[in-house]
């Protein structure tokens, strides 16, 4: 006889491990997938896993206005996914660390099957 009750019952699941969702770490991932959700930011990643690049180069590579790529770019630091190091009058960007550079290149792996 097959139970017509669509809910599950308590028992149903008590073999498997209580896993805690750390709700904090969930908001800042959210953070980081809304400023991944542009393609000019995205882009912009794209090249920065070619290696380090000034302002004036993102700007030129994506035919956009200085101000422009500096607002892409306050987000994206903001979010922790990109650092800045200072070298005379320019600014170098970079990712903030492996694992959004490996984010990056996996989603664009993935895009492009």
């Amino acid at each position: 006889m097959l139970n017509r009750n669509p809910r599950c019952l308590p028992n149903d699941h008590a073999r498997r491990s209580k896993i805690e969702v750390n709700r904090d770490a969930c908001e800042k991932a959210a953070g980081i997938f809304r400023a991944l959700g542009d393609t000019a930011r995205l882009q912009m990643l794209a090249m920065l896993a070619e290696g380090d690049l000034c302002v004036t180069e993102i700007a030129e590579r994506l035919g956009d206005s200085l101000s422009a790529v500096s607002q892409r770019l306050k987000l994206l630091r903001s979010e922790r996914i990109v650092r800045q190091r200072r070298e005379g009058k320019h600014i170098y960007y970079s990712f903030a660390d492996r694992h959004v550079a490996e984010m990056i290149s996996n989603a664009m792996a993935h895009a492009e099957e």
